[in-house]
């Protein structure tokens, strides 16, 4: 599909688009029978909830897994990603997200693109993430929050929580002595933002919480504050969420560089498949 003129102004002025039914059933079917083995893989890649049980995210699975690999070269994500950023991009990031029924701990409320340039160096917030609804999304299931045209804020520089208020809450234990990159990942976040900024940036330009049934997608900007409440819900709620970025955007000046599995290092531009890749 080619995104419209329409959908290019409600992005500049929203900070995302919402295309409901984008992928077929079918296509979901096959993404969703891919995620037990990659669920099951014990490795740094996969994220456990605090309470140790529960996948609560695993990254880079579009490297080893043919139908992801193929889900982040498809060209019905590809090509509006390339006209919104006008040129060639590149798969920065590939995260599935589980936020399990009766399990799926919260999202503080930040923006992503603070992650990328103070941890990986990227010069500007030339990227998209595309976020794809693999279960249905609803009010229930600990839906995305978003905060409508706070992409324009640009980036709000909030500083690092300490390793010590890290480590009071959020963190599970297995991942104490863990590298220091692993409190990104986690209910703790490094960058969220306070309370006050939230609440103002509210009070000006409102909340949403965008649902529809699985195969709905979003493209949304990485600097819109945005968050997502426990799933206290008997629905899981997956959602497989692609960040592209700019091959003219590529991360400078990091002399630790986070893993592979986290920020790309393999700056190739893609080459979209066929519109069938996934059947």
């Amino acid at each position: 599909m080619l995104i419209t003129e329409e959908h290019l102004r409600a992005y500049q002025e929203n900070g995302f688009i919402f295309l409901p039914e984008y992928f077929s059933k079918a296509e979901v079917e096959v993404m969703k029978a891919a995620l037990p083995r990659v669920f099951a893989e014990n490795s740094p890649q996969r994220v456990m909830e605090k309470e140790g049980s529960s996948v609560r995210s695993v990254y880079g699975s579009h490297v080893g897994n043919d139908v992801f690999h193929r889900l982040s070269r498809h060209p019905r994500i590809v090509a509006p990603v390339m006209r919104i950023l006008g040129g060639d991009v590149y798969v920065y990031q590939f995260k599935i997200n589980a936020k399990a029924a009766f399990g799926g701990d919260v999202w503080e409320w930040h923006q992503d693109y603070i992650f990328w340039h103070k941890e990986d160096g990227m010069p500007a917030a030339r990227a998209v993430n595309v976020i794809i609804f693999i279960d249905e999304v609803s009010e229930f299931n600990g839906p995305l929050f978003f905060i409508p045209g706070s992409h324009k804020e640009g980036m709000i520089d909030v500083p690092a929580r300490d390793a010590l208020s890290m480590n009071e809450a959020g963190v599970p234990e297995s991942y104490r002595h863990s590298p220091p990159w692993i409190t990104n990942l986690t209910a703790r976040l490094k960058y969220s933002l306070d309370r006050e900024t939230v609440a103002e940036m509210v009070a000006e330009h409102g909340i949403v919480a965008p649902k529809g049934s699985s195969g709905s997608v979003l493209f949304s900007h990485p600097n819109i504050i945005h968050g997502s409440p426990n799933n206290i819900s008997p629905f899981d709620r997956v959602l497989i969420i692609i960040t592209y970025n700019s091959t003219q955007n590529i991360p400078v000046g990091v002399v630790e560089r986070r893993p592979e599995f986290l920020a790309s290092h393999d700056f190739k531009p893609v080459v979209p498949l066929r519109d069938d890749a996934l059947l």
